[in-house]
């Protein structure tokens, strides 16, 4: 199945909101080309993601959720970013590869999932021979996952909430968890969990580090005041996938400076009413921690609390990250840098 099979009366993603988008933008505020706002070496992700080398992230315009504590809200809701030509996207990937990612990190392309199938096949053509991560927020078709097959070999998805409530008045989708659900199960799978070692000498020591190949981690965020939902998730976790793939619990939860029109950022605050939009606790996290030791799970990252918003991105900059977090490759406005 080509794009235009998906695009046409758009069913990219589970929203299937039946829009033409080669005439005119879906829900996710897409049309039928890639558009991409930065790409660069990301050291933040999990450390089987990072491993010595970084992170070869490519982050896409536009989302088929609505998460309205969104840390990237500037390109997921608000359009930041470019089209890319299949032909650019690939040389991206190229040139990651080039200067040492350890892989190729598609984050938040699950309305672009057809369009991506091609920029990858593309850049295999080109000579692309690291492993794909698909990272998502878990909000995937399994009809869209199918044209992924052989050009990804890492997945990444979210699994925010199993609330229907929660994730209608958060993201604007109650059936997320149950989408979510499936989504990650159908994963698990179908791609075995493969970790290898990996050295690398550094100032005379030899490093050696652990990276993913295939399989799944599984990410959730704690959102705060929100302790039970988390417990209910990782039950879940535990029951279903535990043992078959990476579970990686964060602390990261920051309110975000957003800017906006008075409407959307009267919408963002109505939204938010629901959790409590602060840093999380010290309370918290002991008690998260005491959780996951309890569940005792096979293979899983807990972040360690961070109590700053200095990290949070701007994608209005070259360079959005902090440059201990990234080293941008390419921007939007600016090509490659």
């Amino acid at each position: 199945m080509n794009s235009s099979d998906l695009y046409s009366e758009c069913r990219a993603c589970p929203r299937n909101c039946g829009v033409n988008r080669f005439a005119s933008a879906g829900f996710c505020g897409e049309g039928s080309k890639i558009r991409v706002a930065v790409a660069c070496l990301h050291f933040g992700e999990e450390p089987l993601l990072t491993v010595h080398g970084g992170s070869g992230t490519i982050f896409l315009t536009g989302c088929n959720l609505r998460c309205a504590f969104c840390q990237n809200y500037q390109i997921s809701q608000q359009g930041m970013g470019r089209d890319v030509s299949v032909g650019e996207f690939a040389e991206i990937c190229i040139r990651l590869q080039e200067i040492g990612a350890e892989n190729i990190n598609i984050v938040t392309g699950s309305h672009h999932a057809p369009a991506v199938a091609e920029g990858l096949f593309e850049a295999r053509k080109r000579g692309l021979t690291l492993p794909v991560c698909w990272n998502s927020s878990g909000y995937d078709s399994i009809e869209s996952l199918k044209m992924l097959d052989g050009l990804v070999s890492i997945y990444l998805p979210d699994l925010k909430t199993l609330s229907s409530d929660l994730s209608m008045k958060l993201c604007a989708s109650s059936d997320y968890p149950d989408v979510a659900r499936s989504a990650i199960e159908w994963l698990v799978e179908r791609n075995p969990l493969s970790i290898t070692e990996v050295s690398r000498e550094c100032d005379g020591k030899t490093v050696v580090k652990e990276k993913i190949e295939s399989g799944v981690i599984v990410r959730h965020l704690f959102l705060p005041g929100r302790f039970v939902e988390t417990a209910d998730v990782l039950e879940w976790l535990k029951h279903k996938i535990d043992g078959k793939a990476v579970i990686s619990l964060m602390s990261q939860y920051t309110p975000v400076p957003f800017k906006g029109s008075d409407e959307e950022l009267e919408r963002r605050k109505r939204a938010l009413s629901v959790i409590e939009n602060r840093l999380v606790s010290s309370t918290e996290d002991s008690d998260l921690r005491d959780l996951i030791d309890a569940y005792d799970f096979d293979y899983l990252f807990y972040q360690e609390l961070c109590p700053d918003t200095e990290w949070l991105p701007d994608f209005g900059r070259t360079q959005p990250f902090s440059y201990k977090l990234a080293r941008p490759v390419w921007h939007w406005r600016d090509g490659f840098v």
